[in-house]
Formats: structure tokens, C-alpha cells, sequence
């Protein structure tokens, strides 16, 4: 395991590790000389980095792969950044050192999935739920996917979290509206997330494919969920197969946020805002975790809402316990 992670580097710092290169280029100096800038990455966040007269061959190493850096934590413009002195490809990394995980069960999480899934009693919605979350091998990756590359849900296992925070919500709005058609928005909000698997590879570090620079993951996830219902037939009417696609192309709410509709329905106008409060939840807690862990009170703007946030602080600390109090808990409790 990894002895020095990003999130810990401080100036000055003596640097002998591993991480993934996420990106490289090679950039004249102004006297003419070459250098190499970077940008590496580990579980814990991503750091820039600059390598010059490109030593030790290291210009010759791809994007992608997994290296070694020595190198000092140096600071430019009042950003931190790795000055390396050699770098090299690393074989034997683990991989738990690049990728940060989720903290939820990932078996709990599943079981809340199915769960989600027999709560949908439309016939032909629960057989193109079915025919999606039936295939073992999409069911692989997305166990394992992240929900983004930056900022919320951003680690492995994020889809299947984001999903089930997305849909349970969603579940507990269609319940509270007659308008609404529940099975129509939970079956959209289980499946609205499902192109991330072709839009996202994972392998050391978190990237786009070339499908997911060049489409994008709801026109992707509409593809995959076009080709269920084509499958499941006459048993899903093709009015709801309409609306079904329209939600799912229309969750990014804007067309400017990668949406190629804007929501026209009741359904499509929930889980767009639904969707996008669980990425802000989960994109403000990412903030203000690492701010907590170093006890500020302020986050930087290096963030989601690019801007200053609040940390708040564990609610038991905000009322005074008096000596009392404890007695009365703990005879009680025995």
C-alpha cells in the first residue's frame, strides 16, 4: 500500500511513489528547451506535475499508465505541483491505491436496487428494468462504475450509489403526487445513469471513452434502454416507450448541461431536479470532507459550486452536554 497520497502532499515534501498518469504534454520553455507537464492522480485526488528536460525518458511514457515519480512537492503560482526528477512505469501497483471507493456495502446497495425494481408494477417497464439489470456483464461494471470523473459520487461503486439515492427519492416523490406516474419516473430514475458504464473507463484512474467524449452518456444509456424495449416488444406500448426515452434524454435538465431536451413532462421535470440535488449533496459533502479533516471552516473554490462553503460541524457539537446529562444517559443505558 501507498505510504504518500495526494490529499497528504505539502511543499516541500520529498516525493517517492506511485500514481496514475492521467495526462501528459510536451511544452517548450521559453529559452527553447522541452518540458513535460502532467497531471497525476491517486485515490485520494490529482496533483500537477512537471518533469524538465524531460530526464530519465520520461516524454516516452503514455497517458494512461501507472508510474513511479520521485520528485519535491514545489508550489507554482500558489498551486502545489510535483517537480519530478524521474519517473517510470510501475508494474505492481494496487490498484486500491488509484481508485478511492465508496463506504456503502456494495451487496446492501445491490439488494436496495432489486428491491427499487419490484416496486415498479407496469408489465412492460419491469420487463425492460429486467433486461438491462439481467445482464451480467453490464451488471459487472456497473456495480463497480463511478457516477462522474470529478467531483460527486467520483470514486468505484458511485453509479450504483447515485442510482439508488436517485431512485429512492424519486420513489418517495411519485408516491406524494397523483399526478405523477411512479412506475414511469422510478423506472427512469433506476435507469437514467446506465450509458456512465460506456461513457466511463475505470481502470486506474477515472476517464472518458472515446463514446463518452463523442456522445455522452445519455444519449448512450437511451441507446442501451432503446434496444431493451425493442427486445421486450408489444408487452411495453409505445406511447410509454416515448415517454420513457424522453425522460431519460431530458434529465440534464438544460442543453447547455449536455441535455438534448429539455424536460416537457412532469416526470422528466422531477428527475432532473432529483438527479441534480443528489449531485450537489454528494458534490458539497466532497468539498467540505477534506476541509473538515484539517479542521477549516471554509472550504477553497476549488470545487462543484466554485465558491467558498461553510464546513458544518457534527450536530452534537453545536449544543453545550453538561456532567449531568452524562450521568442521566448512562443510567439510563444501564
Amino acid at each position: 500500500m501507498k505510504e504518500q497520497y495526494v490529499k497528504s502532499l505539502v511543499e516541500g515534501d520529498a516525493v517517492d511513489t506511485v500514481f496514475a498518469l492521467r495526462s501528459r504534454d510536451l511544452r517548450p520553455t521559453r529559452t527553447g528547451e522541452s518540458y513535460l507537464s502532467m497531471e497525476l492522480a491517486d485515490r485520494s485526488g490529482r496533483i500537477p506535475a512537471v518533469m524538465f528536460g524531460a530526464r530519465a525518458g520520461g516524454a516516452s511514457v503514455p497517458a494512461g499508465s501507472v508510474v513511479r515519480v520521485r520528485g519535491t512537492v514545489t508550489s507554482f503560482r500558489g498551486q502545489r505541483r510535483i517537480s519530478a526528477e524521474w519517473l517510470g512505469i510501475e508494474e505492481n501497483a494496487d490498484p486500491a491505491d488509484l481508485l478511492a471507493s465508496g463506504l456503502r456495502d456494495t451487496d446492501e446497495l445491490l439488494g436496495f436496487l432489486e428491491s427499487l425494481m419490484e416496486e415498479v408494477r407496469h408489465p412492460g417497464l419491469r420487463a425492460v428494468l429486467a433486461r438491462v439489470f439481467g445482464d451480467a456483464v453490464f451488471m459487472e461494471r456497473f456495480a463497480r462504475c463511478p457516477a462522474a470523473q470529478t467531483h460527486h459520487h467520483a470514486y468505484v461503486g458511485g453509479l450504483l450509489e447515485h442510482t439508488v439515492s436517485v431512485a429512492a427519492t424519486c420513489q418517495a416523490v411519485g408516491q406524494g403526487y397523483d399526478a405523477i406516474d411512479a412506475d414511469l419516473l422510478l423506472a427512469a430514475a433506476l435507469l437514467h445513469d446506465v450509458g456512465k458504464v460506456d461513457e466511463l473507463a475505470f481502470d486506474t484512474a477515472i476517464e472518458y471513452t472515446d463514446e463518452g467524449r463523442l456522445i455522452g452518456h445519455v444519449v448512450l444509456g437511451e441507446r442501451r434502454v432503446a434496444a431493451a424495449v425493442a427486445e421486450v416488444g408489444a408487452v411495453l406500448p409505445r406511447a410509454m416507450a416515448l415517454r420513457l426515452s424522453h425522460v431519460l434524454l431530458s434529465h440534464h435538465g438544460e442543453l447547455e448541461w449536455g441535455s438534448p431536451k429539455r424536460p416537457c413532462t412532469l416526470e422528466a421535470l422531477v428527475l432532473h431536479h432529483v438527479d441534480n440535488l443528489d449531485a450537489k449533496i454528494a458534490g458539497f459533502l466532497t468539498a467540505v470532507t477534506g476541509a473538515r479533516g484539517l479542521e477549516e471552516r471554509w472550504t477553497d473554490a476549488d470545487n462543484l459550486f466554485r465558491r467558498p462553503l461553510f464546513v458544518p460541524r457534527p450536530v452534537e457539537d453545536d449544543r453545550r452536554r453538561h456532567a449531568e446529562e452524562d450521568d442521566m444517559f448512562c443510567l439510563a443505558a444501564g
